[in-house]
């Protein structure tokens, strides 16, 4: 074993569903403006070639369950309720009918964003590194093996204090899993451990201390924080 200067970090992790296991998480990739009712409520256009990517640090990672603590540097922290991928298998410019063969299962999560920071950014054409990538914005609830659940009926719904501000079918995706999983590997080799965000449904909104936030998807174990 190599001698290091600092003991280093802790491998990020998941729970998975009816296991003892535990998934090692390697990378997490997020879609953006993949439903066109969000895509309208930002003022944008969801006509496009290719699903358009942005990435979140496994270190973002925060366990379901667990208080997220109110960021730093932002006045308008947002909910994003989102459909989790969980790779299993290696895969470089796979083709799309062969997409299911490297996923390995699904979860629910919460893409967290600083939306006042992620406005700056966009007007001023700059990354939106700030607003996306920062502790404990990726909230990830227990991952379910794909064989176990058929998610073609599926929806996805977010509550803030039992009251519901996101539903929509997973149908209403612009880019379904396997377009998704088909592109980025085209721009990235695929490895297990790597989790792909899908992108959320209009209802997008402000959260603030002491809310509560629980989101489902059908046949999944829900993902649940509080703010604090």
């Amino acid at each position: 074993m190599p001698d290091y200067s600092f003991a280093p970090p802790v491998q990020p992790d998941l729970p998975i569903t009816g296991s003892e296991l535990r998934y090692p998480v390697r990378r997490i990739f997020c879609v953006g403006r993949n439903y066109a009712d969000h895509v309208a409520e930002m003022g944008g256009d969801a006509g496009r070639d290719a699903p358009i990517y942005f990435t979140k640090s496994a270190h973002t990672l925060l366990q379901s369950g667990q208080d997220m603590p109110y960021p730093p540097g932002t006045d308008d922290l947002h909910h994003e309720i989102e459909l989790v991928v969980a790779i299993g298998g290696t895969a470089t410019a796979i083709d799309r009918a062969d997409a299911a063969s490297v996923i390995w299962g699904y979860g629910v999560g919460l893409d967290m964003t600083r939306r006042d920071l992620q406005n700056v950014a966009k007007d001023a054409g700059q990354p939106w590194d700030t607003s996306k990538d920062f502790d404990a914005a990726a909230i990830i609830a227990a991952l379910t093996p794909a064989d176990q659940v058929q998610l073609s009926d599926a929806s996805i719904r977010l509550a803030v204090n039992d009251t519901t501000r996101q539903e929509s079918p997973l149908a209403s995706m612009v880019w379904s899993v396997p377009d998704i999983v088909a592109n980025l590997s085209t721009l990235y080799t695929l490895y297990p451990g790597d989790l792909i965000m899908t992108g959320t449904p209009a209802g997008v909104s402000a959260v603030v201390r002491g809310d509560v936030l629980v989101g489902t998807v059908d046949g999944l174990d829900p993902v649940q924080t509080r703010i604090v």
